[in-house]
C-alpha cells in the first residue's frame, strides 16, 4: 500500500502503455480515485493500451473507460476481457474494470426525465465501480411534483444525493430542500432553443435559492459521482475517527 506523501514524489509505475500515454498509477493513493480513461479524441488502440496499463498495477482501484465508442469499446475488451459495459448515450459507453468491494454508503441519483437517463447512468456505473450503493430514482421531475414527493424517504436517508436535470434544473432546488444530504447537481443538455444545451439549467442550478447546492459542468456524470466519492471517502475517515479508541477515550473524559 503507498501512502499518499509517497504518491506525490513516487515514480508512475510499471507500464506498457506506450510513449504516447503517461499513466498515473498513484491517483488513487493521493486522491482516493483512479485515474480513468477518457475515450474521446484516442484511438481504439490507445484505449485499449491504457486500460491495459492501468490494470497492470495491481493496487491500481478500478479502472474505468469513459465515453467510448463501440469501436473503442471493442478494442479494450478484445484487450482486457472481463469490463462491465454501460451505455451512456446512443454511441457512447462506459465500461469498468476490477470493481472495488462493496461500501456501506447510501447514494440516489434522481433524474429529472428519462431523457436525463444516459448522464445518469455514467454517474451510477462510476459510483458501483467503486463499490458505492446508488440507486436511481428517474423521471421525477418538477412539471408533476408529486412525483418527487413520492420519494422523499429515500432523498432523507441518502448519504449524498445526484440531480441530473435539462430544461431549467428546478429539480435541484427542489430536493435541496428536502434532505439534509449533500446535493451534487448536474445540468443537462436535454432541452428546447433557450435550454441552451445545459447552460440554462447550469446557470439556474448555480443561481438556486436553496443553500449548499454544488454543481458540476454539464452532462458530466462522472465528474458528479467523482465528487460524491470525495464526500464519502472523507466522511468515512471522520467516521472512522470518531469511533476510534483515541477518540473514544478522550470523549470518556469530559472537560479538563
Amino acid at each position: 500500500m503507498i501512502r499518499p506523501v509517497d504518491a506525490l514524489v513516487a515514480d508512475s509505475g510499471p507500464t506498457d502503455a506506450g510513449p504516447e500515454l503517461r499513466l498515473d498509477h498513484r491517483r488513487l493513493a493521493r486522491t482516493g480515485i483512479a485515474e480513468a480513461v477518457y475515450a474521446p479524441g484516442k484511438t481504439p488502440a490507445q484505449c485499449a493500451a491504457a486500460v491495459s496499463g492501468l490494470l497492470g498495477d495491481p493496487d491500481g482501484g478500478p479502472v474505468l473507460l469513459t465515453r467510448a465508442n463501440a469501436e473503442q469499446a471493442a478494442a479494450a475488451l478484445a484487450a482486457n476481457p472481463g469490463g462491465v459495459r454501460t451505455d451512456t448515450g446512443p454511441d457512447t459507453a462506459l465500461l469498468a474494470w476490477r470493481p472495488a468491494a462493496p461500501r456501506g454508503q447510501n447514494t440516489i441519483v434522481l433524474t429529472a426525465g428519462t431523457a436525463d437517463l444516459p448522464v445518469a447512468c455514467e454517474a451510477l456505473a462510476t459510483l458501483t465501480a467503486y463499490g458505492v450503493q446508488a440507486t436511481l430514482l428517474a423521471d421525477v421531475g418538477v412539471a408533476g411534483l408529486h412525483r418527487v414527493l413520492a420519494v422523499v424517504e429515500p432523498l432523507r436517508a441518502a448519504d449524498v444525493v445526484l440531480v441530473v436535470a435539462g430544461m431549467e434544473g428546478a429539480l435541484a432546488s427542489v430536493a435541496a430542500g428536502l434532505t439534509t444530504a449533500p446535493i451534487l447537481a448536474i445540468p443537462t443538455s436535454v432541452g428546447y432553443g433557450a435550454g441552451l444545451e445545459g447552460v440554462t439549467a447550469l446557470l439556474a442550478m448555480h443561481a438556486s435559492c436553496s443553500p449548499g447546492i454544488a454543481v458540476v459542468g454539464i452532462d458530466n456524470g462522472f465528474g458528479a459521482a467523482c465528487a460524491a466519492l470525495r464526500i464519502l471517502n472523507h466522511s468515512g475517515v471522520a467516521h472512522d475517527r470518531q469511533r476510534s479508541p483515541r477518540a473514544a477515550g478522550h470523549a470518556g473524559r469530559g472537560p479538563a
